[in-house]
């Protein structure tokens, strides 16, 4: 049976392309602002290019990396903070250096030492490693005391503390900044594609359209961003469900 919400979805799809189509319509040409339809006429054309793979497959390696490069190292350094006021205090001033900085700014300064390639990479490292280590922290901190006091009157040392205690309480934390980190990252790297213009990617399509006045496929490859983001999130979201069900199965 569809549920209710599903109808309401639904007609939140239909009203925005509908908005997406009068606008088109208002502008009156599609080199200004094309509508949905020659959009999705561009985005299914792209589809069938090798080039337009091989750039989705470059911007998601990029993506994975910058995953993979900062959720450890913010999971590791967030328990650290969240167990130690002092180091967190220690922390503090580089979450808030990385927080007040323009992404624009650490794209064009980290292009200049890291060149084309893994600039996008560095820069999502750099804008989700905060994410994760601020859920890590709150997470520990969310721990109750008094299951904390019962750790330490049975004499578990730190590390068995961690592992048996802190690491399955933050995991709600971790999975929810994993997620929030996903587009974030998608949109980082995507962004900076465009700056930096590596050679396989969805940014660098990007701003080729642009250059060559290809509204249309501008469209089509923001569309194929959002969507490869979409994909990312809900497929992470069902492996970490099914990773849930499977432990309350075992």
């Amino acid at each position: 049976m569809i549920s209710k919400n599903w109808w309401w979805s639904l007609a939140g799809i239909v009203s925005f392309i509908a908005l997406w189509e009068i606008g088109a319509l208002a502008a009156g040409s599609d080199l200004i602002f094309p509508g949905p339809l020659p959009a999705a006429r561009r985005f299914v054309e792209l589809l069938q290019s090798p080039r337009f793979l091989r750039a989705l497959g470059g911007s998601f390696l990029r993506v994975l990396l910058g995953i993979l490069l900062s959720a450890p190292l913010g999971m590791v350094l967030g328990i650290a903070a969240g167990l130690d006021k002092r180091f967190s205090a220690f922390l503090s001033p580089f979450f808030s250096v990385i927080a007040a900085t323009p992404v624009m700014a650490v794209i064009l300064i980290a292009f200049l030492v890291f060149g084309s390639e893994r600039t996008p990479v560095f820069t999502a490292f750099l804008m989700v490693f905060p994410v994760m280590a601020a859920n890590a922290m709150a997470g520990v901190r969310a721990v109750d005391p008094k299951l904390r006091e019962l750790f330490a009157l049975y004499g578990l040392s730190r590390s068995e503390t961690v592992r048996r205690l802190y690491i399955p309480a933050i995991k709600p934390f971790i999975l929810g900044g994993m997620r929030s980190s996903l587009s974030l990252c998608w949109k980082v790297v995507v962004a900076s594609e465009v700056l930096v213009q590596p050679l396989l990617a969805l940014g660098t399509g990007m701003q080729r359209a642009k250059a060559q006045f290809e509204t249309p496929e501008l469209f089509a490859w923001t569309a194929a961003t959002v969507i490869a983001a979409a994909l990312s999130e809900a497929l992470f979201t069902l492996a970490a469900t099914g990773s849930g069900k499977r432990r309350l199965a075992a």
